[in-house]
Formats: C-alpha cells, sequence, structure tokens
C-alpha cells in the first residue's frame, strides 16, 4: 500500500502543477531609465501566494521520491511563513498532518493561512533555535523534518525543467533585451539563487547573478570571506530572507556579485513600488527592487543599456499589520525617510547617488 501511496501522492502534485499558469513578468514603466528595462517576476499568484509555492512542490516531490515520507507522516518544517504555508497547502493536499516551527515574531496573517490549510504552529523565540526544534520535534512524532535550508538546493532541477530561471528566459524572448544584464535575488534558503545561478552557468549565459542581503544576515559577510563558521546574533527584520548562520542550501560560487540592503531602504523601496504599480508588496520584494534599482542607476552611468530582472516574492497583504504598520514600522525598523527622499530623486532624475 505504501507504494502506491506515494505514486498517488506525486501524481496528485504533478495533477496540481498541469492546473497552475505560469506567473506573470510585469515591466516596470520607469522613462527616467531610458534604455534600461526592469522587470519583475509575480510570484504572488501562485495558489498559496508566493516564490515558496514553487520550493515547496519540490521539496515533496524530493521527499517523496527519496522515501520519506509515506501516508501517515507528520510533516515539519522551519519557516518565517510563506514556506509553511505553501508546505501546508500541499500538507492537506496529500492528508498529512503538517507542523511549521517558526519565531514568535511572525506575521499573524501567515500563522492564519499556515492553519486555514490545516496546519500547526510551533513557536520558538529566536530564529536561530528554529533548526534544532523542529528536528525534535520530527524525531518525537516520528515524522519527516522536509528542512528547506538543507534541501532547498537539491530538490530543484536547476538544468531546466521549467524552474524559475527557464521560466524567465522564456518568458523575456520577445523583449529588447531578451538576455539580461544581470537577475537580482534576495536569499532565504539560497536555493533560489543556486538554481539561477547554476542555470547561468549551465546554459552558458552572460547573464550575472546578484544576490542583495538585508541587515542581521551573515550571507553577505560569508560571501566574501568564505567562513561557514559565521553567525548572527539578532535574526533579520526582513521576513523570508536573510539567516542567522550560513545554510548549505547557499551556493556562494554561482554569485557574481551581492549587496547589503539596509532595511529602511527596503521598506521604502516596497512603498515606492506599491505607488508605481498600483497594489501592496512584501518587504523582500523590495529589498530585492532596491539592489536592482542600485546595478540600473550604475548601467545608466556608463552608458550601457540593456535589462534587469527580480522577483515579487508575495503580496504586500501579508503584512498589514506589520510592514505596513507605521507603529510597527517605528517600534522595529526606525525611520525610511532618507530613503523616500532618495527615491523621490530617483523618480526625477534616475539616479540614487
Amino acid at each position: 500500500m505504501s507504494k502506491l501511496w506515494v505514486n498517488q501522492a506525486i501524481a496528485k502534485i504533478e495533477a496540481d502543477f498541469q492546473r497552475s499558469a505560469d506567473t506573470h513578468l510585469i515591466k516596470l514603466d520607469l522613462p527616467q531609465l531610458d534604455g534600461i528595462d526592469i522587470y519583475l517576476k509575480d510570484e504572488s499568484t501562485h495558489p498559496t501566494g508566493s516564490l515558496k509555492h514553487r520550493l515547496a512542490r519540490s521539496l515533496f516531490l524530493y521527499a517523496l521520491s527519496n522515501g520519506w515520507v509515506k501516508e501517515d507522516t507528520t510533516i515539519i518544517e522551519s519557516s518565517s511563513g510563506s514556506t509553511a504555508v505553501s508546505e501546508a497547502y500541499f500538507s492537506r493536499l496529500l492528508g498529512l498532518p503538517f507542523i511549521a516551527v517558526m519565531p514568535s515574531s511572525t506575521a499573524k496573517t501567515k500563522i492564519e493561512q499556515i492553519e486555514f490549510y490545516g496546519g500547526q504552529c510551533h513557536f520558538v523565540d529566536h530564529s536561530s533555535k528554529i533548526y534544532a526544534e523542529s528536528q525534535r520535534l520530527a524525531e518525537e512524532l516520528n515524522g519527516h523534518y522536509m528542512d528547506q535550508f538543507t534541501y532547498a538546493e537539491r530538490a530543484t532541477d536547476w538544468r531546466g525543467n521549467n524552474n524559475i530561471a527557464d521560466s524567465i528566459f522564456n518568458q523575456m524572448k520577445k523583449e529588447p533585451y531578451p538576455i539580461p544584464t544581470w537577475i537580482v535575488m534576495s536569499p532565504g534558503t539560497g536555493g533560489t539563487s543556486a538554481t539561477i545561478g547554476r542555470y547561468l552557468n549551465y546554459q552558458q549565459l552572460p547573464t550575472q547573478l546578484c544576490v542583495v542581503d538585508p541587515e542581521n544576515s551573515v550571507f553577505y559577510d560569508y560571501f566574501y570571506k568564505r567562513d561557514l563558521s559565521l553567525t548572527c546574533e539578532n535574526g533579520s527584520k526582513i521576513e523570508g530572507i536573510g539567516r542567522p548562520r550560513v545554510e548549505p542550501s547557499f551556493i556562494a560560487g554561482v554569485v557574481d556579485e551581492m549587496i547589503k540592503i539596509p532595511d529602511a531602504a527596503s521598506l521604502a523601496t516596497m512603498n515606492w513600488l506599491a505607488r508605481l504599480i498600483g497594489r501592496k508588496v512584501g518587504p523582500s520584494t523590495g529589498t530585492n527592487l532596491f539592489g536592482i534599482m542600485q546595478l540600473a542607476c550604475k548601467m545608466k552611468q556608463q552608458g550601457q543599456r540593456g535589462s534587469l530582472v527580480t522577483l515579487l516574492c508575495d503580496s504586500g497583504e501579508r503584512y498589514l499589520d506589520t510592514y505596513y504598520d507605521a507603529q510597527w514600522i517605528a517600534d522595529n525598523i526606525g525611520s525610511t525617510e532618507q530613503y523616500d527622499e532618495l527615491l523621490a530623486k530617483f523618480d526625477k532624475t534616475g539616479s540614487l547617488s
């Protein structure tokens, strides 16, 4: 019965994928960057509302194919929200119990979405504790710890097979500059940047990969120092990205450049983009876009033309009680005025300097 159940489970996930359309590629209207085009791949339109829907699907298929998940297996994941929402969705699809281990500071809306799909939330007081607690629960319940931070880079086929990089290049084919000069990505697990970077190398493409890291995250320092022992005492305040340790799925060798993005810049850019496209986006999208705008401005200064692509990771509707709440911002991030003024200058001049 177990083999039959696994086959049926994989078939259900594949059928769910077959019902899904690809996500849109949005071109921003930025006349101040003449000859330089910026695109956002809108991952918020997945059934569970974020980029992590792709990861969750891949992790489930990987675990099922490895024989780690059976018909009565409890699924445990360490997640600050979006991955847990998506894994709760797939757990419900397969009729499996799901527990998300997350920091107590996780946005209330994400907690509600996990519970909507039938998942449970198990809280710890610091992001660094999610790993050991997830493993402990898996052993106690005889369940499976999905461990996105280890398996994200292994579970996705980086050579193609309609992964996110393959999708981007297919959608760019009829654009003025079909081969992007840069693709920009922020790291959570590191899995998406690994997939994109490997794809670029495998396909022998000239596109460069820039990874943008928030404050209170070790990826930036690791990229330049290559010290796996690096840790960060305080957790990232940009939910879903940045980590207090170097995650196994972060592959520094496929990254061409890294930029450190201040949290206030992420939030200012998040709000700037929301005004530009007429809908709210999450804070990690602000991190991505502030990085890509810096690269675009540098290209303009050097007289270059071309395209740049990044991701709209999730909707801002998940963060109404945090990143879109003035008091929460004042208490947790501080003033964004410096970057609001910088972006207003960008609107007029196409420059961030």
